[in-house]
């Protein structure tokens, strides 16, 4: 009998799913899909193959551990494959699982199985030579991963070095993000108006993806280890000793492990933890079940995918299904406009909830959500609520599709959308009061216009006592004003009234930077100062006059235009300029003993900042990048150097201490290493 045309044609349209779905999830960091939806299409397709073992391709992705290798980083080949877990779905499955053991083991062996939490990150694989850290590479397919041992470094409670380890150690653990970290990096995201990760997992994978082990660090991952995949004479035979050999080593496990040698008793701490799991501070998604002893293991063996003696024990979805009552948008401190989803309390995951970011409105319009709707709701990191998608089928015709606004709700200011990006844009950033406090704290930064105590809760107590709506405000304070404040008094009224003022005399440079123009960062104010000098004739110029200067691109040349071009802008700018502010640039002297020579900067100076050590190279004709190549003259290295200074290394970059820099500015390339 040949294979059905039905089922041949479904084999084929769930094989290109699966894969769409890997690639999506492995590779790009960007799931379409829960993970549930997942796991039962692959169930589907499995069932499909072994019925018609005709389907089965080499391709299949019955038969494929992850992704590949992503561009961008070395390749790391495992010295073993790293395998993936068959599922157990429910708890008819796992007591199924159970009872596969039990039949297929010699009865000497005792029926003894440790149970871990499923930690839902990245899987990584640490090589250690003679107790020191020498490779980080990701599963990738299982054979082959990626290479990302500087990223490795950053992960918080990861050894560097070991001892009493064995001459080569390889060990397998999970990194992830807490819950808590997850919030604040996607929350940060969409101020900036940037794509949101979809959930912890994703995040962690995205980080460590990242070029700049510098945002690695930043972002606070953390890792468990629970199996060691490699080495001799190691001095344990089960895996809860395993377990406990590696926290003595100095690796972070999992704290929730427990063995059990009644099936009964493991059904119940699985269904348990479903329950359980909102408490923990980072996400799991299942209980992991593993045969303790590790030498009845070889005689299971594995399939091409996963290994016998474990399983997976996958939790199911929750989820909700609530009323959306309305989409309201907020504006964030950078401007962003964000819609967010008013629905029916529902009681998801242990919390009600009564509102969800819905992000942008591209997602919005791909997950066909309308005013109205009914709408299933998830928590994503197991903390922030989304909503996943639509009930179209149960419309009646009452529902109603969003529309952005076409002017800010917080200030009344065009909106625009920049080409190429998602986010909508409030466009009035000196006169808008979503915006204010943020602004308020880069005007008064130390690269911006300088201005001592004028930290965040300074800037907040003059918001909320309305002394200041906007930066010129700042120019109108008098000592008497502030004397009253909490926590202030004369002396202190007297130094911030003094640091404002001194601040006029800051520089046109550091004032176009201060008004905190999108895609105007410290550098290209300075060149833009330069170029222009004054702030009247850079207000006045074209795109095409915008984009000869040096490093600025169409989209910070149509960031300028749009910013001088905001009536309530040019209305504050007006102000600053009655105030007294600099708004002229000095034609400063200009040497050319470094010109053609280019310096990357790193690590902190002990006589200067980066940004003066920046202005005295560009003085003398030098160039100041903030990557390392080929073309780099020199890397200046302060305390605390990080990647710049390993690439330059690599790439046999010359490396200037501070002390033969700062001979090399004073007499040129040449007499440096004297």
């Amino acid at each position: 009998m040949g294979i059905p045309a039905k089922d041949r044609a479904r084999a084929e349209e769930l094989r290109e799913l699966l894969a769409r779905w890997n690639r999506e999830y492995y590779e790009e960091d960007a799931p379409t899909v829960p993970d549930d939806q997942y796991d039962r299409a692959l169930r589907e397709l499995e069932l499909l193959e072994s019925s018609w073992p005709e389907l089965v391709t080499e391709a299949s992705p019955t038969l494929q551990v992850g992704g590949r290798a992503v561009r961008g980083f070395g390749q790391y080949r495992h010295r073993s494959p790293l395998l993936s877990l068959a599922n157990a779905m429910d708890t008819e499955e796992l007591e199924a699982f159970w009872d596969r053991m039990d039949a297929a083991l010699d009865p000497e062996v005792p029926r003894e199985f440790f149970a871990e939490m499923k930690i839902d990150g990245l899987s990584m694989a640490l090589i250690y030579r003679n107790g020191q850290l020498v490779t980080g590479a990701t599963r990738g397919d299982g054979t082959t991963g990626e290479d990302v041992t500087p990223n490795v470094r950053m992960v918080r409670g990861i050894p560097h070095s070991l001892t009493g380890a064995p001459a080569v150690l390889e060990i397998r653990g999970e990194i992830y993000l807490s819950k808590e970290e997850f919030a604040r990096i996607n929350g940060a995201r969409e101020e900036a108006g940037e794509k949101v990760f979809a959930n912890p997992r994703n995040a962690a994978a995205g980080t460590l993806r990242q070029l700049d082990p510098g945002v690695v660090r930043s972002r606070n991952l953390q890792g468990f280890f629970y199996d060691v995949t490699y080495g001799e004479d190691l001095p344990f035979r089960t895996q809860q000793d395993m377990i406990r050999w590696l926290g003595e080593m100095g690796f972070d496990t999992e704290p929730g492990g427990r063995l059990f040698d009644r099936r009964e008793d493991l059904v119940d701490f699985a269904v348990q933890w479903n329950s359980l799991r909102h408490d923990l501070p980072y996400e799991i998604d299942g209980i992991v079940v593993k045969l303790n002893h590790l030498k009845a293991r070889e005689s299971l063996g594995n399939t091409a995918k996963s290994p016998r003696w474990a399983v997976a024990y996958k939790f199911p979805p929750q989820e909700a299904v609530t009323r959306l009552l309305s989409i309201e948008v907020n504006v964030g401190r950078t401007g962003v406009l964000t819609p967010t989803a008013e629905f029916s309390p529902v009681s998801l995951a242990g919390t009600v909830v009564r509102r969800a970011s819905l992000h942008n409105l591209d997602l919005i319009r791909q997950r066909d959500i309308r005013t109205g709707d009914l709408v299933v709701i998830r928590k994503a990191g197991d903390i922030i609520p989304e909503v996943v998608r639509s009930l179209p089928e149960e419309r009646t015709g009452q529902e109603t599709e969003f529309h952005m606004p076409d002017v800010c709700p917080a200030c009344g200011s065009p909106v625009v959308r920049p080409e190429g990006e998602a986010a909508y844009r409030c466009t009035g950033g000196l006169i808008c009061p979503a915006q204010i406090r943020r602004g308020l704290m880069h005007f008064a930064s130390r690269d911006a216009m300088d201005i001592d105590g004028l930290g965040e809760k300074m800037v907040n107590l003059l918001v909320d006592e309305s002394l200041v709506a906007n930066a010129a405000d700042l120019y109108g304070l008098r000592q008497e004003q502030l004397e009253p404040l909490p926590r202030m008094g004369k002396l202190s009224a007297a130094n911030l009234v003094a640091a404002i003022d001194r601040s006029r005399q800051r520089g046109l440079g550091p004032l176009i930077f201060a008004l905190g123009i999108r895609h105007v960062g410290q550098k290209a104010g300075m060149n833009l100062a330069r170029h222009f000098g004054s702030l009247a004739a850079l207000m006045e110029a074209s795109l095409e006059d915008l984009a000869a200067v040096d490093e600025v691109g169409p989209a910070m040349a149509a960031s300028l235009r749009e910013f001088f071009t905001e009536p309530g802008n040019r209305q504050v700018i007006s102000r600053l300029m009655e105030a007294g502010l600099k708004t002229t640039e000095d034609a400063a002297p200009r040497g050319n003993r470094l010109a053609g020579v280019t310096f990357v900067l790193t690590g902190t100076l002990e006589t200067m900042s980066r940004s003066e050590a920046s202005a005295l190279i560009e003085a003398q004709g030098g160039k100041v990048s903030s990557s390392v190549s080929k073309k780099t003259t020199y890397v200046v290295a302060g305390s605390e150097a990080g990647s710049k200074l390993d690439k330059a290394l690599s790439l046999g970059v010359p490396v200037l201490e501070e002390g033969q820099f700062l001979l090399l500015l004073e007499t040129g390339p040449g007499k440096e290493e004297s």
